[in-house]
């Protein structure tokens, strides 16, 4: 299709595979620049738009339509400082996240490697809630939560009724914080949990792998994303590349 130097809202959307209705929503938001008006009150846009509505589409798979939408309100904005800081916010996200998910893997693959007798008949020394959270760097209301959806099943001082964590407890509870570092859900936990339980590591190591191959994509999308940033920053908003 050959555009004019003046498009249409529907030539926006017919260009990107969206409805008419999308594109409207993209420039409320600010992931477009104020497009100008015809003196019947269409909208006006060029291929500034087009580009800048290209850009915004990228970037959603790696940085989120939320984080995106305050990228280009920046830039439209004339603050590329902004732009580039929330940028540089996804990316420390994702590094910490597979930082975290790499700790993972190495906690998962040490059980792994530890004989049967010595994961189940290791010397049994019951914490309480306190001492537990302390060890593994928590609140201890993180444990009584964790506790209510069945993550954790402490034992009960049958004097105190206060709850004690066993070696077993204390495993499950390091495996817990390590996979809610690495951003997994409780379902995910749960079977990685039942997994260990059942002596079938290698299965709770592939999970935690698949985790990390998420990343890789995501990174991977951010990178591609960036490349069609930098594009439209040069070519639209050169006097900000200067500042």
């Amino acid at each position: 299709m050959v555009l004019r130097d003046s498009l249409r809202t529907i030539d926006l959307a017919r260009a990107t595979g969206i409805s008419v209705q999308q594109v409207r929503n993209y420039e409320a938001w600010g992931l477009l620049p104020a497009a100008s008006r015809s003196k019947s009150g269409y909208r006006l846009y060029t291929q500034r738009h087009l580009a800048a509505l290209k850009t915004a589409r990228g970037m959603a798979g790696g940085y989120s339509w939320q984080r995106t939408s305050a990228i280009m309100q920046a830039l439209h904005q004339g603050d590329l400082s902004v732009s580039l800081a929330l940028i540089d916010s996804r990316h420390a996200e994702l590094a910490n996240k597979r930082l975290q998910v790499e700790q993972t893997l190495s906690a998962l693959h040490t059980l792994a490697a530890q004989p049967a007798s010595l994961q189940s008949a290791h010397p049994s020394q019951s914490l309480h809630v306190g001492e537990a959270a302390r060890q593994v760097g928590v609140r201890v209301s993180a444990l009584h939560f964790w506790e209510q959806q069945g993550l954790l099943r402490p034992v009960r001082d049958q004097d105190s009724r206060y709850r004690l964590y066993d070696e077993q407890q204390m495993q499950r509870l390091r495996v817990i914080v390590l996979l809610r570092e690495a951003g997994y859900n409780f379902d995910v936990i749960q079977s990685v949990l039942d997994e260990l339980a059942a002596g079938r590591s290698e299965k709770a190591i592939v999970t935690v792998e698949k985790r990390r191959e998420e990343l890789t994509r995501t990174s991977w999308l951010c990178v591609k994303a960036m490349a069609n940033f930098q594009h439209y920053v040069h070519e639209f908003c050169g006097e900000l590349e200067s500042m």
